[in-house]
């Protein structure tokens, strides 16, 4: 397997030993991947011109972009779900936060801890969600706000996909050691 870890102009990616890069990511200059973060197939994460940090527990999954604008960064915060094909750029993503599939979140837009954005949802340029909320459309706008319980599950989909990372490691592990997965 190819490294996905590319060097870019001095800034070399920074992972933490416990994340998981699914085969086929790329991952380019001033990135941070927290601890027992994943980053998954197809995935892309490029900072040529500014700094991309993912917090701890946080997954990516399949097809998600993240770049930046040359003046701001994008942050992924702890234990935050992003679904498959997701775009963020150059934003700033709260803490256990879930973005759904195919969501896009702009330049300086930030989401608030433990909210919800829908599948296939805008979030405008330098738009402020609030922590707790449902946010759907194109362009988002704030449904509701999400009841407590629906706040402290969005954690389980971050935790679920650690233990899911892990055994993608290790099946991984075994075809390279030769091995069957059993």
């Amino acid at each position: 397997m190819k490294n996905p870890v590319c060097p870019f102009l001095g800034e070399t990616p920074k992972v933490a030993d416990s994340a998981f890069l699914a085969p086929g990511t790329v991952i380019v200059g001033a990135v941070s991947i927290g601890e027992n973060a994943s980053v998954w197939y197809g995935s892309v994460l490029r900072a040529d011109i500014e700094r991309i940090t993912i917090g701890r527990g946080s997954n990516l999954q399949d097809g998600t972009i993240v770049h930046l604008a040359s003046d701001r960064g994008t942050i992924v915060g702890d234990y935050v779900t992003c679904g498959h094909r997701c775009l963020l750029h150059a934003c700033t993503i709260g803490d256990e936060v879930l973005v759904g599939m195919g969501a896009t979140v702009m330049d300086g837009a930030e989401v608030g801890t433990r909210s919800i954005i829908g599948a296939g949802s805008l979030v405008t340029k330098n738009q402020v969600i609030p922590p707790g909320s449902l946010v759907m459309g194109s362009p988002a706008k704030v449904v509701r706000q999400l009841t407590e319980d629906e706040q402290y599950g969005i954690r389980h989909w971050a935790e679920k996909y650690i233990q899911v990372a892990k055994e993608h490691c290790a099946h991984l592990a075994g075809q390279r050691n030769g091995k069957p997965d059993n």
